[in-house]
């Protein structure tokens, strides 16, 4: 059997009998330790950036993987040197067995024995409800995605009146206790580009990181616009007009380059994919929830595993496929190239 990469919507047909066992390492010399796993493209919110309000096409409930097959890759994943699951959306809170998720995934050991990090990047509505439960089950980290901090831009960002629900999660996981505690900020020019400051002040306050991203070409309906979006460069001497920014050494191969605030303790990250990639330090592969694994989220092939999971092979098969996804990886995504071709997907169906 051959595994090939195939355009999104095309499956593959069959797994390349390769060398199993060792690490996951890309021909680029990258060794990749931490799996996105998305659990549903659905989502309570319709952030402009994301995904239309209307006229969504969603997965097909068939397609979406089992809490089994999801255990059954990640197990697969983890002996071969995964450490880190991350649960991602869509809106992951959403999944009726999310805490079974947890709790089943926190239960997987790596080849010596440590327990594998479960993470999970969520909008926060539903964290007041949740979070105890997903806590006692085995979560340990927390990513939640807060853009603006007025009202009337909420609502006209995301389309739905749930600010105060946003508001309520953060203040849940902030008294939670789990550290680090992240918040996500989109930055985006002429929206909420003069915000920047109070977020990062809001997250001080609650204890938590605040990390801006840079607007990426993402969006289902692809009218990303590179004049919209805010630089790090731009985001930096905002802050730097308020604080005294010092950069954190020992990025290693994490999305966000830090900054210690007036000398710490606190901190401020930006992820700069489209102005500053880190492409080289990659170390993630992404699963889609109908079960595609992906080498990079702008990458336009994908690597069916649903045959795999389905149609009776093993955890060979399964290793052989991850193995394929990564000697498939490219050295970089291209955003700067004339030549980029922003992915089919949007990010909702992609898993953040």
């Amino acid at each position: 059997m051959t595994a090939v990469p195939v355009m999104i919507g095309v499956r593959p047909p069959d797994v390349a009998r390769d060398e199993v066992g060792g690490a996951l390492v890309d021909t680029h010399g990258r060794v990749h330790r931490d799996l996105r796993i998305s659990l549903t493209d659905r989502c309570s919110l319709r952030c402009t950036y994301c995904m239309p309000e209307q006229g969504n096409e969603w997965l097909a409930r068939s397609s979406i993987l089992t809490l089994d097959e999801i255990v059954e890759v990640a197990r697969v994943a983890a002996s071969a040197g995964i450490t880190t699951f991350r649960l991602t959306g869509g809106e992951p809170l959403l999944r009726a067995d999310i805490v079974d998720v947890v709790r089943r995934l926190a239960r997987i050991s790596g080849p010596d024995g440590a327990p594998v990090e479960i993470a999970m990047t969520t909008n926060g509505i539903r964290l007041p409800e949740f979070l105890p439960g997903l806590i006692d089950a085995g979560l340990q980290r927390l990513n939640i995605s807060i853009d603006t901090l007025r009202r009337d831009r909420f609502r006209e960002l995301t389309r739905r009146d749930r600010l105060d629900d946003v508001l309520d999660g953060i203040a849940a996981a902030a008294a939670s206790g789990l550290r680090p505690l992240k918040l996500n900020a989109v930055a985006m020019r002429g929206v909420n580009d003069d915000e920047l400051v109070e977020l990062v002040e809001f997250a001080i306050g609650h204890g938590a990181q605040l990390r801006f991203i840079e607007q990426m070409p993402l969006d289902a309906g692809h009218t990303w616009d590179r004049s919209s979006m805010v630089t790090r460069d731009e985001i930096l001497h905002a802050l730097s007009e308020r604080w005294d920014l010092t950069a954190v050494p020992g990025r290693g191969g994490a999305p966000a380059e830090r900054w210690s605030i007036d000398g710490g303790p606190h901190t401020v990250g930006v992820i700069a994919s489209v102005t500053a990639p880190f492409c080289g330090d990659c170390d993630r592969l992404r699963l889609t929830a109908d079960g595609q694994l992906r080498n990079c989220l702008f990458s336009t092939t994908e690597y069916d595993l649903l045959p795999v999971l389905r149609t009776g092979h093993g955890d060979a098969d399964v290793d052989r496929m991850l193995r394929a996804c990564v000697r498939g990886k490219l050295p970089g995504h291209a955003i700067n190239d004339p030549s980029f071709l922003q992915p089919a997907r949007g990010m909702n169906a992609i898993g953040g």
